[in-house]
């Protein structure tokens, strides 16, 4: 079974949705299908699935090696789940802004699986950014003057002792102690899986441009932000119970909506291993 057997609707702005496929039970030729969909469209959504942990896990590890997140709490019993919680009376979320995961390290994550545990009456919607359109639909100027860039990335000032979270009501995602050093990418990357280019900074963990100050980056770095979220490339997810999404960190962007302030919300996120990335 090859990725262009499988059953994929494409979604408005980024990714597929796949149907009649079952996650706790996949050949092996489905599990290589399902990989290179990922690749090729960034975000595959699955509804109506009901995965034990036990399952999520045996998914992802057929995917690729899981990437254990170092600074997300793991769900009891599962070291290798992270938990992606905001209670009832927090006011924070998790992954409040445009983002794609383990950029500041050095082999980023090749993707992420996202298992809906338990949702609010309504909003906790997911935004995602499709980043291959994001690049091809650039002007040639703007990719004249980015080819051969390169971004420092790094995630002190989100996860540090003193960054964002610290000043939040989930403090625990501040972790003190746990390395958190920069690391440094092109700014267009062919994409490891795909051969595509993609256009690899984003908002939250891309700091500057290597070579120039953060106030010497901004400018640049601010119209390539604006451009990537436009919506005309942005999927919405709304999460219904059974609902399971897989994305590529390389391909995409992702957004997790904070609108249901007094519900409890949780997911189970398996993070993905990847490599190291080359410029297109």
């Amino acid at each position: 079974m090859i990725a262009t057997q499988l059953r994929l609707d494409p979604l408005p702005g980024c990714g597929a949705r796949v149907k009649a496929v079952n996650l706790a039970d996949l050949t092996d030729a489905e599990v290589d299908g399902l990989r290179q969909a990922l690749f090729d469209h960034g975000l595959l959504i699955f509804r109506g699935q009901s995965l034990t942990p036990e399952q999520h896990i045996a998914l992802a590890e057929r995917l690729a090696p899981i990437d254990v997140n170092r600074f997300f709490p793991a769900a009891p019993g599962y070291p290798v789940i992270a938990k992606v919680e905001k209670t009832a009376d927090q006011m924070t979320n998790i992954g409040g802004g445009w983002h794609t995961d383990h950029s500041y390290d050095a082999e980023p994550a090749m993707g992420s699986v996202l298992v809906a545990r338990d949702l609010p009456p309504s909003g906790g919607d997911t935004l995602f950014a499709d980043m291959y359109a994001a690049y091809d639909t650039l002007d040639a100027e703007t990719k004249a003057q980015i080819a051969g860039l390169r971004a420092v990335h790094g995630s002190d000032h989100v996860f540090g002792e003193k960054g964002v979270y610290a000043q939040t009501d989930q403090p625990e995602l501040a972790k003190g102690g746990v390395e958190t050093p920069e690391t440094v990418h092109p700014v267009v990357i062919r994409h490891p899986g795909s051969g595509k280019s993609v256009l690899y900074v984003n908002p939250s963990f891309t700091l500057r441009f290597e070579g120039m100050t953060r106030e010497e980056s901004m400018p640049l770095l601010m119209k390539l932000y604006a451009h990537a979220m436009d919506m005309s490339r942005v999927h919405t997810l709304v999460w219904e119970p059974g609902t399971v999404a897989i994305w590529d960190n390389r391909a995409t962007w992702h957004f997790a909506k904070n609108d249901y302030h007094g519900h409890y919300r949780l997911m189970h996120r398996i993070t993905l291993a990847g490599c190291a990335l080359e410029a297109a």
